[in-house]
């Protein structure tokens, strides 16, 4: 077969991807290995992967194939989350733009079977995006939140929580997306400052003369005040002891109260009370049994309550009423300040504080157990230097979850109420009547023609999305099975610090009630990955490149390179296709020594079989530095420094495999190949070929299949142990690798041409290093002879390799003033930087106080540069 010229990754990509699902290398099913399980974090049914979600996959992919190759029975579980508000709302714009139906013309079945179709085109999308970048899930695993077994266990567990008094229905202060028409929990709430103005406005006393002034950023909500609030304490307003004030524009007699909530010197030290748009207003207004006036409809505009503006825009009309407010004369000033303001994560839309009825789950008795596996350490967060405090933080300061969403896309909250309002919680209408009928004590005769109506609400998608270690393996709805038995706890958990209080701590919750154990025993929190101004790349913004069309141009190995050498664990990244660049250079690198490989295979003049027993310092020095990179990686996984494993591998390849020892091994000029160096050099290449393949697997397992015949796959290849490694050996390839680079740089420097024959005499305690490594010296440095002496020689150029003195002396006459213009420079700067360690080492304080291996660190720095200052001071003397 000939090879391209580059690497062409598409056709390659389709070829092993047909071929790894054809031998069905990816599916799990529970047998005697250790079992290695990762559930994939189901991205939203709305769209494409972005840059983040491709880090997140990719990251797991890794783990996963590593973990196949290591003796494990790796499960990765693929899926989708329904998305409940971003999905419908994506359902009501398609069908308002494409086929323009009002989705309050359809019946909720109808609205579902739409919502259906669109999950079914865009689910697909995803899971094509996540096979094209390689990874290995298991296809005969697929879950979705709202497959029947999964609606099945979602209900059951509400129920479960109802029965056992964690969830309970009331009317309570929530936050409520206008834009979405729903209500958010706190944590779908994102506060960002924002520039503001800050209104100061007279409030007109009833029955006497004067004002009362107080200072709002919200004009619009003025319409639903029904107190003045002043603090007892404060002097100015002793005299307004009960008192009353008129609502501007309205004249609505509201009373003034007192309360030591309001700080007197803020603003004006009154506050205005509106109970039903603010949470403190809410809270005052139950103290003080204050009247509840709701100015707001759910989608944000005046509700007849408010009795002015009514049907306009909340912005609209903080406008308009700034200018009655003025016109008036009611309003005194008006300021420019920076305050926050709730956005929903969901819509961007801002915010509202609104009083209503909604199903909340009691979190304090769930959240204990989860906060207490974490900091017993049965769960490790990596980097836990970083996430473990905010965990802690949000399990210790918890509030009531409100679950309830007020949309058709979900788990239908499984509750039914009778003609009075009475509420029966039941898995279907025929439960929900029996418990009626047992609470009514009456029999069905009497009761039959009393019709349920079903709570119109959904649950929010977090609820169904925290059973998801569980479900995906049927552990709620059919408990004990042989797939949850042995998938269950999973290994590691891979996610964004971004939902760390969504998921990754509420998962830990659902794990401990349900399975009575930890869902996962690591979570690795990904940075998130961001665009070039620094923004958190989502669908939202519409800021992250198209997947597939990356994957298009640079190939899928190199789009997974390029986002991994740049995410150290828990690191934000600025995305940059640059990157991926780099990774199709890789690629390219790779298949070049391929090329090389093959060019040694088909040499015209022959392969011959190495006589004599003359020891392979190249070889030798290749297989203890893949052990040794081996054995740096088991550590670099362990802690899940993954971007720091494929910087240890891109060295390796790039650097000590190509550029050193495939020149070191290459027949000379008109030479046969050695055979021996020959298979040494593909096993080595096969090695490295595999340690790669969880990173990039498609490169990977082309070349190694190119090679040679090969009898398995690579993806499915079991890793050798780890050998120990000989220090000997590979400080002698180090030690090859400088003195070429020295006696190279010591040609440039002296303009010696690099076809020019040099002779070397080396001062050295170690002369067997260098005869060892003589025949490497010649082929790769043009060096015609080593020899070893005792003395400084003459006419020669000197440069030091470690405590070793080198004298390269070229067969023309050499220019000894470039050589010790080179030495003084050298000299100076060692004579400064040993100035610098002496006065660190000479600070009493440094050296009682740091500790003693960074002292003695100082310490061999300091001899280290007296010596090479002494060896320079020779060198110029010889001169």
């Amino acid at each position: 077969m000939e090879l391209t010229k580059n690497f062409e990754p598409a056709a390659i990509e389709t070829r092993w991807t047909g071929h790894w699902k054809e031998k069905g290398y990816f599916n799990s099913t529970p047998d005697e290995r250790p079992a290695y399980t990762v559930v994939i974090p189901p991205p939203n049914v709305t769209g494409v992967l972005h840059m983040g979600h491709t880090l997140n996959e990719t990251v797991q992919d890794i783990l996963v194939r590593r973990a196949r190759m290591s003796g494990f029975n790796a499960c990765w579980v693929p899926g989708s989350d329904h998305a409940s508000i971003a999905t419908e709302a994506k359902v009501v714009q398609m069908l308002k733009e494409e086929k323009g139906i009002d989705k309050n013309s359809l019946s909720r079945e109808e609205f579902l079977k739409y919502a259906f179709e669109w999950k079914e085109k865009y689910g697909g999308i995803i899971y094509n995006q996540i096979e094209r970048l390689g990874c290995s899930v298991d296809w005969n695993r697929v879950n979705f939140t709202m497959d029947d077994h999964y609606y099945k266990a979602v209900i059951k567990v509400f129920i479960d929580l109802y029965n056992k008094g964690l969830i309970y229905r009331g009317a309570r202060m929530i936050n409520w997306d206008p834009a979405a028409k729903t209500a958010l929990s706190d944590e779908e709430v994102e506060y960002r400052e924002v520039q503001s103005k800050l209104y100061y406005v007279q409030y007109k006393l009833d029955g006497q003369d004067g004002f009362i002034t107080i200072a709002t950023t919200r004009p619009e909500t003025i319409l639903g005040d029904t107190a003045i609030c002043v603090n007892p304490n404060d002097a100015r307003y002793q005299h307004l002891k009960g008192a009353y004030a008129l609502v501007p524009l309205l004249n609505r007699r509201i009373p003034v109260i007192f309360d030591d909530y309001v700080d007197m010197e803020f603003g004006t030290g009154a506050l205005k009370i509106t109970p039903a748009h603010d949470i403190n207003d809410y809270n005052l207004g139950l103290k003080h049994n204050l009247e509840v006036i709701d100015t707001l409809n759910e989608d944000g505009t005046l509700s007849e309550a408010a009795q002015l503006y009514v049907g306009e825009d909340r912005f609209t009309v903080r406008k308009k009423i700034v200018a009655d407010l003025e016109q008036a004369g009611n309003l005194v000033k008006t300021e420019d300040i920076v305050n926050k303001n709730g956005f929903s994560q969901r819509s961007n839309a801002v915010v509202e504080p609104r009083i209503s009825t909604q199903w909340f789950v009691k979190m304090k008795e769930l959240a204990d157990p989860a906060l207490k596996a974490v900091v017993d350490g049965n769960i490790k967060i990596h980097p836990g230097d970083r996430f473990l405090a905010t965990y802690k933080y949000w399990l210790e300061n918890v509030k009531d979850w409100c679950i309830s969403r007020q949309l058709w896309w979900g788990q239908q909250i499984p509750a039914w109420y009778d003609e009075e309002g009475n509420c029966y919680v039941a898995e279907n209408e025929e439960d929900a009547k029996r418990l009626m009928l047992k609470a009514k004590g009456g029999s069905s005769v009497q009761h039959s023609a009393f019709g349920l109506r079903q709570d119109e609400d959904v649950l929010d998608t977090w609820f169904s999305s925290w059973l998801w270690p569980s479900e995906v393996f049927h552990g709620i709805t059919n408990p004990g099975n042989a797939d949850i038995r042995y998938y269950y706890p999973t290994s590691v958990l891979v996610t964004g610090q971004d939902i760390i209080f969504f998921w990754v701590a509420r998962m830990v919750m659902a794990g401990l009630e349900y399975e009575k154990e930890i869902p996962f025993k690591d979570v690795y929190f990904t940075g998130m990955v961001r665009d070039k101004l620094g923004r958190k790349m989502s669908k939202q913004l519409g800021n992250s490149p198209d997947l597939l069309k990356l994957i298009d141009t640079y190939g899928a190995d190199a789009v997974r390179f390029g986002i991994m050498i740049s995410a150290p664990a828990g690191n934000d990244l600025l995305f940059d296709e640059s990157s991926l660049e780099q990774g199709r250079n890789f690629n390219n690198k790779i298949w070049n020594a391929l090329k090389l490989v093959r060019m040694w295979q088909n040499n015209p003049n022959g392969i011959t079989e190495t006589t004599g027993n003359e020891p392979d310092i190249a070889a030798a020095w290749m297989r203890n530095r893949i052990e040794q990179a081996k054995a740096e990686m088991e550590n670099l996984f362990g802690e899940f420094r993954l971007s720091e494993g494929l910087k240890t591998l891109y060295s390796l390849i790039w650097d000590d495999f190509c550029s050193w020892y495939l020149e070191w091994q290459k027949p000379a000029q008109g030479q046969p190949t050695s055979n021996a160096k020959l298979q040494a050099t593909i096993s080595f290449f096969e090695e490295l070929l595999q340690l790669l393949h969880p990173y990039m697997p498609f490169i990977t397992e082309e070349i190694y299949h190119l090679l040679r015949e090969q009898s398995d796959d690579l993806s499915v290849k079991q890793y050798a142990p780890t050998q120990a490694t000989n220090s000997s050996i590979l400080a002698q390839g180090e030690l090859l690798k400088q003195t070429i680079t020295a006696i190279r740089d010591a040609r440039v420097k002296n303009n010696i041409k690099s076809k020019e024959p040099v002779k070397l005499f080396v001062q050295t305690a170690q002369p067997d290093n260098y005869t060892s490594l003589a025949s490497i010296l010649e082929r790769q440095a043009n060096v015609e002879a080593v020899a070893i002496t005792t003395e400084a020689v003459d006419k020669c150029i000197n440069v030091l390799v470690g405590k070793d003195k080198l004298f390269i002396q070229p067969a023309t006459e050499l220019d000894t003033s470039i050589q010790k213009e080179q030495l003084e420079k050298d000299l100076a700067y060692l004579q400064g930087f040993l100035s610098s360690v002496e006065k660190k080492l000479g600070n009493e304080r440094f050296v009682q106080n740091a500790k003693p291996e960074v002292v003695d660190i100082e310490r061999r720095k300091k001899a280290d540069a007296e010596e090479k200052i002494k060896a320079i001071e020779e060198s110029l003397a010889a001169l």
